[in-house]
């Protein structure tokens, strides 16, 4: 606890009063958690904070309070906040609350710049700092109120120890000459705009199996998925927790007319086909319906042609690349993305002006790779 501020976050006024604490810390701690293996959609249960001395808050978004003066915290330049593996957490922030952070150090990217072979933040902890965290508790149902005290010192102990984590991180990272590579990706990080999740009509497509299905088969499976995500937004339980995959092709495959066909297929327990039994046959009769003219068909998009000149550049770049991280002992696809490496094959810049424009090269790889890169891209023509 802070003078009077509470461990837990859940009027207006106490919002209003952990924000206006959070602007006098140097740096503010982040984390939040969200369920998606008990409920559907997935929910927003818990928001974690702590401020530069190390104390903790649990910010409860269950609550009808007004959190958006945190909102001012996050967005302030002088406050830095602190993350690990960041890119959900600020996804959910951004989309639920409107939020926006002006300054950021993801830890989980720090790590990976300094060639780490230990990612997760409980490694991380162990290494750096010499913390034992305690057991996960990621499969925890975090809506159920009130939490455990075992829930609620896990929560906070993912923010008490970022700050000092990221100080130590930091240091390493100056001591490389690349701490100015970590902050341009976590700017980026920062300014990253959330993909707008549309529902994709073809989504039944992807189940395993499904290529092989008659086109009638694939149109009652398409009808059986729709079904399903209905159910599972009606009953608020993830759409594998109503049924399978694998469970929608066998129906579709089998086409029952009854409840008794319904029970002999795996997954239709007596308890699956006594809940969603009658939605099901009735998926099964509407895929039965389709006319054989609007039956879907399962078409293999074609792979991009990529010209043999871009093929040669990529090949060198790789090529350049994997000495080049060795070199300074980091994962590949740190040091060069394949998706960089191929807008740099196809774009051929001719110096470092050009290279610099693509989007996604940063500043840090122009310095660092740029000759490299220019070199490799004129060797191979």
């Amino acid at each position: 606890m802070t003078g009077s501020l509470p461990c837990w976050i859940r009027s207006s006024d106490a919002a209003a009063a952990l924000a206006a604490h959070l602007r006098r810390s140097p740096a503010v701690a982040l984390d939040t958690e969200a369920d998606s293996l008990h409920h559907y959609p997935w929910r927003l249960c818990l928001v974690q904070v702590a401020d530069a001395a190390g104390s903790a808050h649990l910010i409860d978004p269950l609550s009808p309070a007004d959190f958006s003066p945190l909102g001012a915290v996050f967005a302030d330049p002088a406050v830095l906040t602190v993350l690990h593996a960041g890119d959900n957490d600020l996804a959910v922030l951004k989309r639920r609350f409107g939020f926006s952070f002006a300054s950021l150090f993801d830890t989980y990217i720090a790590a990976r710049f300094l060639g780490s072979t230990e990612l997760g933040l409980d490694g991380l902890l162990r290494s750096w700092l010499g913390v034992v965290p305690g057991p996960s508790r990621q499969k925890d149902d975090w809506s159920v109120r009130p939490l455990t005290p075992e829930q609620e010192t896990y929560a906070l102990d993912d923010v008490r120890h970022l700050i000092p984590l990221k100080e130590r991180l930091l240091d390493e990272l100056r001591a490389r000459g690349r701490d100015s590579w970590v902050l341009e990706e976590c700017a980026a990080l920062a300014g990253g705009v959330p993909a707008d999740r549309a529902e994709d009509p073809d989504a039944y497509l992807a189940i395993a199996g499904a290529k092989s299905l008659t086109a009638r088969s694939l149109a009652i499976l398409r009808e059986l998925y729709a079904a399903r995500e209905a159910l599972a937004l009606s009953a608020d339980r993830p759409p594998f927790k109503v049924m399978g995959a694998e469970t929608l092709r066998d129906i579709a495959v089998a086409r029952p007319g009854s409840a008794a066909e319904l029970l002999k297929i795996a997954g239709c327990t007596p308890r699956v086909v006594g809940r969603y039994g009658e939605a099901i046959l009735a998926a099964v009769d509407r895929g039965n319906a389709v006319p054989e003219d609007r039956l879907p068909a399962f078409t293999r998009l074609p792979r991009p042609v990529v010209p043999a000149a871009v093929r040669r550049r990529i090949d060198a770049l790789r090529a350049r690349r994997s000495a080049e991280a060795v070199r300074l002992g980091l994962d590949p696809g740190v040091l060069l993305p394949g998706r960089l490496i191929e807008r740099i094959a196809r774009a051929v810049p001719s110096d470092l002006g050009g290279l610099a424009k693509i989007d996604g090269v940063r500043n840090w790889r122009v310095q660092e790779l740029g000759a490299m890169i220019i070199g490799a891209l004129h060797d191979a023509g």
